[in-house]
């Protein structure tokens, strides 16, 4: 290679081509509502603060415990699992990447579109062949593709995103039995949901339950998820994940929070309930918005005029912006670019998004 060439061209041929995962716009400076990447609105329990305090000091100097083993111990107990039946990793992106670091080759990861966008860059990094199933506007599962899917991984976030429709136990349960191969329901928003899928796992073996703390928990900036599955698939994802894959600062702060569970259900309620306010408020005004079951509503807006469609969402998406809120707009997909999702904030951040959304109607 020349002296003048990129050192970019000795990477794999399939890193080359990759595209990154694209997260939700990061504002700089003050002022701005950020609602466009479904952080909690409210801060995590006092406890992880005084935890991680606590754990400030002389300790630092040494490694972490590389098992995360009160953390695991702590889950199986809430959870009703033995604790070899789950694993930590640096947020569930890092549970995620080691399913597919685990089980993917060539042709055999499936998920569902639309659904979360790291899916199919986490399978690009292993080189490993993607099989897309499109929901339609119904946002039912497809029973009939997913049980012809030619994989042995298949991913499911419930409830989905960017939608917030959940998906039964019994719905999931006929999936898991009719697919060949591992499971993932991916359950990031599961604390504002109906039903959880963690009660599947004693009957399928090939179920795996993912959870994060950066939104029912309130710990984004900490990076802490975990994943609960037969103890013979967390014996694998064991032996492919980093040594000290969640430092021991994290550790300390979610073991607090893991114990604090009446702080998040107090939390996770309210949510829900401003959620399901602004849900009934904007079907008043004749958008269409699917019942949502995480912590943030997918809206299809109309103009003054009664219209929708990509360029009324797209014209809301860029007026909300320049009054400094942030929500994410998904022009990618025919389902979902008449649509924006909006995470729900705090009583002031929504106020200001209804306020918005009137003067919107009113200069339109």
């Amino acid at each position: 290679m020349s002296s003048s060439s990129s050192p970019s061209g000795y990477a794999l041929p399939h890193i080359q081509k990759l595209h990154g995962y694209t997260p939700g716009f990061q504002p700089k400076g003050d002022g701005w509502v950020k609602i466009n990447t479904n952080e909690n609105p409210y801060p995590p329990s006092p406890s992880v603060d005084e935890a991680i305090r606590a754990a400030l000091g002389g300790s630092l100097r040494l490694y972490p415990d590389p098992r995360s083993e009160a953390l695991r111990a702590e889950a199986a107990k809430l959870h009703g699992l033995e604790p070899e039946q789950v694993i930590f990793g640096n947020g569930s992106d890092d549970i995620l990447n080691l399913l597919v670091r685990a089980f993917a080759n060539e042709s055999s990861a499936g998920y569902l579109l639309p659904s979360y966008s790291l899916y199919p860059v986490l399978c690009g990094i292993q080189d490993a062949g993607t099989v897309e199933v499109p929901f339609d506007r119904s946002m039912e599962l497809p029973f009939e593709a997913l049980a012809k899917l030619d994989a042995k991984i298949l991913f499911i976030t419930s409830p989905n995103a960017p939608t917030g429709v959940g998906f039964s136990n019994e719905d999931l349960a006929r999936v898991i039995e009719s697919f060949d191969g591992i499971v993932v329901v991916d359950e990031a928003y599961a604390d504002f949901a109906e039903e959880n899928a963690t009660e599947l796992l004693v009957k399928y073996r090939n179920l795996v339950v993912t959870r994060t703390f950066s939104k029912s928990y309130g710990l984004a900036g900490l990076r802490l998820g975990y994943a609960m599955a037969d103890r013979d698939v967390i014996d694998v994802l064991d032996r492919v994940r980093d040594s000290y894959n969640v430092n021991q600062l994290t550790q300390a702060g979610g073991l607090a929070a893991l114990k604090d569970q009446s702080y998040l259900r107090a939390i996770a309620a309210k949510i829900c309930r401003t959620r399901d306010f602004y849900r009934a408020e904007w079907e008043k005004l004749g958008w269409f918005c699917y019942p949502s079951q995480s912590n943030f509503l997918f809206v299809e807006p109309r103009n003054a005029a009664g219209e929708c469609g990509a360029s009324v969402a797209q014209d809301l998406f860029e007026f909300f912006k320049e009054n400094k809120i942030l929500v994410r707009y998904f022009p990618s997909s025919p389902l979902t670019d008449s649509f924006l999702r909006i995470s729900v904030g705090d009583e002031d951040q929504m106020l200001k998004v209804s306020e918005t959304i009137e003067k919107w109607l009113n200069n339109v």
